[in-house]
């Protein structure tokens, strides 16, 4: 029998038997052939319903876990999404709690100001009724006590001049003592009511002395003369004719003066003590803030003078060492208008000279600092010269070292590598046969003039720069 290959699709084989059901070869048994396809056949289709049915649990699989990772990254959302609101709601009610507390400080707060305030307030409504009402009692004791003693010295001062007046013959005499007393109680009478209208009190206060002086007057004159009154009584008749009108004058005036604001004495001489106070205040805050000007005016001067003195050293320091840079910034100065050359002016003439934004830096330097810098990097990077077979260990090898002389010419190729080697290393003089020989694959001799030569060609370079 011949063997069938199953290396082929089982799908391909099943076409075949079915093209040639008889075999493709002669002499094939037509029975095995079939029993061969229908084997074939039922095992592709057990192969591909397993691999249909593996794809279908793969993919189930792919999707549950899709499913399974999207609902994992959802929950994973959710739960910072959740876990976000309850920090901002934690910051809130925090917030919320801090400005309820500065709300209730802030209350209280006014609060005890405001009864600090009402208090005070208070106090001096109650040390004003208390000044009102002492004032009050001492004006009502003092206007009864005034009229007290009015009554006594009239009491006294009548009867010695009744006694005076009396004379049975003319007995209409007796009305003259009514007459000089009574005028002076009706001059203070009209003397408050001016006093109460605010008239002008001094005609009445006038006929007051005037009334009172010729009552004691003919009191102390009938006591030195009528032996019947005697000059004891004389004399307190005349004091208590002058007294009582002058007692009750003096209150009338103070009233007056209370009631037209006219400041007393004392009230006087306490806004004298509060001016010169606030007049000694006033020179003493004048003397201050004079002294504080003068202070600040000393102060801006010294500054002046140091920058003064800062900008001539900087000149003379620019001029000597920067002449060529020194000329244009004078130039630019002198077509701005400006009064020196400060530091935006200088630094444009350093500009134009020698074209970095930075004084002080100039081309030669910033190729100075470009090496250095590559240098530290090639050092950072392990590719300074630390070979065996560098120029150190080249001494007492003879002048190519072990490999002898060299009389092979240098082509541009090597060159141009050893070049770009020195470039990395930041400067030739890390060059070393040992790192050339590493970049190219030469004789040591070859090495040495490669290194020689780019080391001669670096160091006119730099010379050039310098």
């Amino acid at each position: 029998m011949t063997a069938v290959s199953l290396e082929k699709p089982f799908d391909d084989l099943a076409d075949e038997q079915l093209a040639d059901p008889a075999g493709t070869e002669p002499g094939t048994d037509p029975g095995l052939a079939a029993y061969v396809v229908a084997q074939a056949t039922a095992r592709a289709a057990e192969i591909k319903a397993g691999t249909d049915a593996k794809v279908r649990e793969i993919k189930a699989q792919a999707e549950a876990d899709a499913i399974r990772t999207a609902a994992e990254a959802e929950a994973d959302r959710q739960r910072i999404i959740n876990r976000r609101a309850a920090m901002k709601l934690e910051q809130d009610e925090a917030a919320h709690e801090r400005k309820v507390a500065e709300q209730a400080a802030a209350k209280a707060k006014a609060d005890a100001e405001k009864a600090r305030t009402d208090k005070a307030a208070a106090d001096e409504e109650q040390a004003e009724a208390d000044q009102a009402a002492e004032e009050q009692r001492s004006e009502t004791m003092w206007r009864w006590a005034a009229r007290g003693i009015y009554a006594a010295g009239l009491a006294l001062a009548a009867p010695v001049q009744f006694m005076a007046f009396w004379d049975p013959g003319r007995p209409f005499m007796i009305s003259a003592p009514i007459l000089l007393e009574g005028l002076a109680l009706a001059l203070a009478a009209g003397a408050a009511w001016a006093v109460a209208t605010r008239r002008d009190v001094l005609p009445f206060r006038i006929g007051i002395v005037i009334a009172a002086m010729i009552a004691a007057g003919i009191n102390m004159w009938h006591g030195l003369t009528d032996e019947t009154i005697g000059m004891n009584a004389g004399i307190i008749g005349g004091i208590a004719s002058l007294a009582g009108p002058c007692v009750l004058m003096a209150y009338e005036h103070g009233l007056a003066q209370k009631r037209d604001g006219i400041p007393s004495y004392r009230e006087r001489r306490d806004a004298e003590k509060r001016l010169k106070a606030e007049q000694a205040e006033t020179a003493r805050k004048a003397a201050e803030k004079r002294a504080a000007d003068e202070a600040r005016a000393a102060e801006a001067k010294a500054k002046a003078d140091r920058e003064q003195a800062e900008q001539a050293r900087q000149d003379a320091d620019r001029q000597q060492h920067h002449p060529d840079v020194w000329a244009v910034a004078e130039m630019m100065r002198s077509a701005q208008g400006a009064a020196v050359v400060d530091p935006r002016i200088w630094g444009a003439a350093w500009k134009v000279m020698h074209g970095t934004d930075r004084p002080g830096t100039t081309a030669d330097t910033e190729a100075l600092a470009r090496l250095a810098t590559a240098r530290v990097k090639a050092a950072r990077e392990g590719l300074l010269d630390t070979d065996p077979e560098g120029p150190l260990a080249q001494a007492g090898k003879g002048l190519y070292g072990i490999d002898g002389g060299d009389d092979e010419p240098l082509t541009e190729e090597q060159l141009d590598a050893v070049r770009e080697l020195a470039a990395e290393l930041g400067d030739a003089a890390h060059l070393s046969t040992g790192n050339i020989r590493k970049r190219l694959n030469v004789r040591v001799a070859t090495a040495g003039r490669l290194r020689d030569a780019v080391r001669t060609e670096w160091a006119t370079s730099v010379g050039s720069l310098r």
